[in-house]
């Protein structure tokens, strides 16, 4: 059999000692897509920073394996160097910071180290040029529907709740990440916002690339179609199942799983 691209495997995390993540299985696959569901404190978001590299989160038993290695060792920027890409819940603003020039420094520093991997595996690889990135950035930025104004704001600074989502999917559009992580990025956004970053996320998502939804609501998953749907409760996945699964939560409720899985609590 092959080696997963992403594989979980019984993954218990602590922050100050107190256990977040219970023993956490997952598998991602080049071309699929997974949603998380579960209510408030059951570590949807917990594992989202894990998987980034968080340094707060303490991991005391499992693994996390990308293509086979595990990468519990590597840095956050490693992490995001090698594929790796996480849209945050809550994106950090950053005054004085442009979003043209935190943009090219992203993807120049993720690109240059991407081409040292290729070069040094004996293969062939051209670094992005400068005029290159522009032109690719305004190829982005157009497909998420963002003025050319948007470049030149402080990252994040006085952003809409969908200005910054957009801004995240447009990092992600940028770096080319084949495992991409996206933290509840339908919370704070209007129907039209939803719809534009959602036809954002589909048009990047392809055979190449593994996508992690964590969501609350199913309405995300009407235009971003998971292949899988998992239930995290009290720490762990505690049911898992194609997109029906979401319909069932979204008419039941968490007391009916509850009920189901009275440790999950």
């Amino acid at each position: 059999m092959s080696t997963p691209m992403f594989e979980i495997e019984n993954l218990h995390v602590s922050i100050e000692d107190k256990e977040i993540l219970k023993g956490v299985n997952l598998t991602v696959n080049k071309g699929e897509i997974h949603a998380i569901m579960g209510p408030n404190g059951s570590g949807k978001s917990t594992m989202a920073y894990v998987i980034a590299g968080h340094p707060s989160y303490e991991v005391t038993e499992g693994s996390i394996r990308y293509n086979g290695e595990d990468i519990l060792e590597w840095e956050a920027d490693e992490r995001a160097r090698k594929g790796v890409f996480l849209a945050f819940q809550y994106p950090t603003v950053i005054p004085g910071v442009s979003m043209a020039n935190f943009l090219r420094m992203a993807v120049t520093n993720t690109r240059n180290a991407r081409y040292e991997d290729t070069i040094a595996a004996g293969g062939h690889a051209e670094k992005l040029a400068p005029r290159e990135f522009r032109k690719l950035m305004k190829e982005k930025m157009a497909l998420l529907k963002m003025d050319d104004s948007f470049a030149t704001r402080y990252l994040n600074e006085g952003f809409s709740g969908g200005e910054k989502k957009r801004a995240e999917i447009l990092q992600m559009a940028l770096l080319e990440p084949t495992m991409a992580v996206l933290d509840e990025t339908d919370s704070g956004l209007d129907i039209d916002a939803l719809k534009v970053v959602s036809e954002g996320v589909n048009a990047l998502a392809g055979p190449e690339m593994g996508l992690l939804l964590i969501t609350h609501y199913q309405r995300l998953l009407d235009y971003i179609k998971p292949h899988f749907v998992h239930i995290m409760m009290d720490g762990r996945i505690v049911k898992e199942g194609g997109p029906e699964l979401a319909h069932e939560l979204e008419a039941k409720g968490y007391e009916t799983l509850r009920a189901e899985f009275p440790t999950a609590v």
